[in-house]
């Protein structure tokens, strides 16, 4: 058996977006895997749910996204690149056979694609500007249309980018399209002429401001969300509106507060609607609830109240087909698990699937529930289950091959109390090769891994699988754990770390770091850390208040939280989590700065950040960066161009390979276990995959 390498990313198949079909007989979900260096592929498949092998769907040609049945089965509409570069536009394809069909030539691409409820429309959004609205290129554009950089940037908003784009003007609005009016008159696959197809869109919002969040209730109500305030960038308040499509009248029924997303609101043809909630007030340290807003007699209730997790961090809900139950995902002690809940509250949330499983996307059915989950034995797959959770069947093995070579360790999980006596729990993960039977008195080095947020959570897979089983398959035990701060644990947990995200952290991190080293086959006197985003902060935190550590890498990292704030799109994670702002505070916020501490790091430290990082921007791992060699201290910075803060996730192929074989190349070089030259001392791209053309994946390095 193989072990796995840092290069094994690019044989890796994920899935994702499972949707069952009307009648439950089939799951259509999307295959997606790395193209080349730079890209991806994604493609919509389909698997029986009562057994054989998934088959594919659409063409592998371009990045098919938001697979949705037509709600009598017979069309499936899909998201796709293909032939259009990278702007994303609307297609249908037949199930009982055919070409896919396209139906529009938008400029703004296609997001929170839904059918209504009769299948006569589809709602969606886009992005687009002003003057994209004005003369009607968020209804029809011709393929080839490129808008022009602005030069320069002229910048009016609090808020001006996000993700990895800057917005210049753009913001989403709602639309509906027509099925009939856009299978006779809309483009074609081989067409797309100035303005054809856009009679059958209909623009439902306008203005200056972001609609978000559209969703049918009965056939002619698109439900959607906007946030309000007199300058809604710098607010947490939203109102809900119901529009109706047939007389173009709109209402706002209700509001609510927190950070709403594309899939925050669903609805029933009763008239109810879900949404989520986050309590305004230090907004960031609190749990998200879900709340149900009943149009008919204008009455709210909260069915998640009950329940001690957060509906946050990657989770989602739905309304059952019938509009009575609602299913949702919460982080829970290590788990992504599913819950349903009566619509009516009338009784407390219910788990009914996925302990000991990262359940990543969910779709109810009639009569089932279709799911993607990861597991500690595998990156991701699709399953079905019963309504309530029961029978369990696994529909696809979408890295079959892949795992069959390969030896794939289990973590052990474990709990240890931390200096104040909270019970945390973790998890260590040793070399595929280790047997303390076979081999008494061999030592490996640890390494300790921190997870991002603060306020999230890990498990023992998602999307860290390939990143922990390659740093254990080169040698290291890998431990990582969910300290206070973390989600999954109750809203307590979570809190813990207020005013203080440092010190609390990592003193139950060092807490973990001391149960595991008692072990034989640790060895104690080799000790390395790294971790991504509040992860980032929290290494370079760790250096700079300990010597424990042999060495170091910080990745797209906070390092001074002034700078942070004023840089980011998430200043209100700091206005809440430390309840104060860089003109009330500037020394309690310095002090709080890793940067504040550069003087004292002796650790060797690599810095990685991404040129397009626009929520935890470069700027403060420049200054981190310059502090470290100022001092003296070993260090390096590591830039990804092109990438934005999901890097590790879905950044380029060949730069998801770079970032582990740096990493692992760090750590090498400062590790008695290996024979390999500190990084510093070697050609800057020796070895790696993107230099060499081959990784040096061998647990004992070699010098250049």
């Amino acid at each position: 058996m193989n072990g796995i390498v840092a290069s094994d990313y690019t044989d890796l198949a994920h899935a994702e977006e499972p949707r069952l079909s009307p009648d439950g007989d089939r799951v259509a979900f999307v295959r997606r895997t790395p193209d080349d260096d730079d890209s991806y592929t994604a493609t919509a498949f389909v698997v029986p749910v009562g057994g054989d092998e998934p088959t594919q769907f659409t063409a592998r040609d371009g990045v098919d996204s938001q697979p949705r049945w037509h709600p009598d089965g017979s069309r499936l509409a899909f998201v796709s690149t293909r032939g259009e570069g990278d702007r994303q536009q609307l297609w249908v394809v037949p199930t009982d056979g055919g070409e896919a069909r396209r139906l529009t030539s938008v400029v703004g691409g296609i997001g929170s694609l839904e059918w209504s409820p009769d299948g006569s429309r589809l709602c969606f959004t886009q992005r687009v500007t002003a003057a994209d609205r004005e003369a009607e290129r968020d209804l029809a554009v011709h393929p080839d249309y490129d808008p022009d950089e602005p030069d320069p940037r002229v910048i009016d908003r609090p808020i001006y980018r996000a993700d990895t784009e800057y917005f210049d003007g753009r913001r989403s609005h709602v639309y509906v399209l027509d099925l009939e009016a856009a299978l006779s008159g809309g483009p074609s696959p081989s067409d797309g002429d100035e303005g054809e197809g856009g009679d059958a869109i209909t623009r439902l919002t306008d203005g200056d401001r972001d609609y978000i969040a559209p969703t049918w209730g009965d056939d002619e109500t698109v439900y959607y969300a906007s946030k309000v305030g007199e300058e809604p960038d710098d607010s947490l308040r939203y109102e809900l509106f119901a529009h109706d499509h047939e007389t173009d009248d709109r209402e706002a029924f209700t509001e609510t507060s927190g950070w709403l997303g594309p899939d925050s609101l669903e609805a029933t043809a009763a008239d109810r609607v879900a949404f989520e909630y986050t309590p305004e007030e230090r907004a960031s340290m609190r749990q998200t609830e879900i709340r149900i807003h009943d149009r008919s007699d204008g009455t709210e209730t909260t069915p998640t109240a009950p329940l001690d997790r957060t509906i946050g961090h990657r989770c989602s809900f739905t309304w059952a087909p019938e509009g009575d139950d609602l299913y949702f995902t919460t982080p829970d002690e290590g788990s992504r698990v599913l819950w349903s809940v009566p619509g009516d509250a009338e009784a407390e949330p219910r788990r009914i699937y996925g302990e000991g499983a990262t359940v990543e996307d969910f779709h109810v059915g009639r009569d089932a529930v279709a799911l993607v989950q990861s597991e500690w034995d595998h990156p991701g797959d699709v399953f079905v289950t019963t309504r309530g959770g029961n029978e369990p069947h696994r529909l696809s093995r979408v890295n079959r091959d892949y795992l069959a070579e390969r030896a794939v360790r289990q973590p052990e999980e474990v709990w240890f109390e931390s200096e104040d006596g909270t019970e945390i729990q973790g998890w260590v993960l040793t070399p595929p090769e280790f047997d303390a039977d076979a081999s008494p008195g061999e030592t490996y080095p640890l390494l300790v891994e921190i997870h991002g947020g603060p306020h999230a959570h890990w498990t023992t897979a998602g999307t860290m699988w390939h990143e922990f089983q390659t740093l254990a398959a080169r040698g290291y035990v890998v431990f990582w754990c969910n300290p206070r701060g973390s989600t999954g644990y109750g809203e307590d947990h979570a809190t813990a770390i207020e005013r203080d995200w440092g010190e609390v952290t990592l003193t139950d991190v060092l807490a973990g770091v001391d149960a595991v080293r008692e072990r034989e086959y640790v060895d104690d006197d080799e000790i390395f850390v790294t971790g991504g985003s509040f992860g980032g902060f929290m290494t370079a935190w760790a250096v700079g208040n300990t010597d424990r550590f042999t060495a170091a890498v910080s990745q797209r990292g906070v390092y001074d939280l002034t700078g942070f704030y004023g840089s980011t799109d998430a200043f209100h994670l700091l206005e809440g989590d430390f309840d104060t702002t860089p003109w009330e505070e500037p020394e309690f916020l310095w002090e709080q700065s890793p940067v504040a501490h550069v003087p004292d790091v002796d650790t060797p430290t690599l810095l990685m950040h991404s040129d397009r990082d626009y929520r935890t921007p470069a700027n403060t791992a420049e200054l981190f960066y310059l502090g470290l060699k100022k001092h003296g201290v070993d260090t390096r910075l590591v830039r990804y161009p092109r990438e934005g803060h999901e890097l590790s996730r879905s950044g380029e192929p060949a730069h998801v390979v770079d970032r582990i074989e740096r990493i692992a190349r760090w750590f090498d070089g400062y590790s008695d276990h290996r024979e390999a030259p500190p990084a510093l001392e070697r050609d800057r791209d020796g070895g790696l995959s993107a230099s060499s053309g081959a990784a040096d994946d061998a647990p004992a390095a070699t010098d250049d």
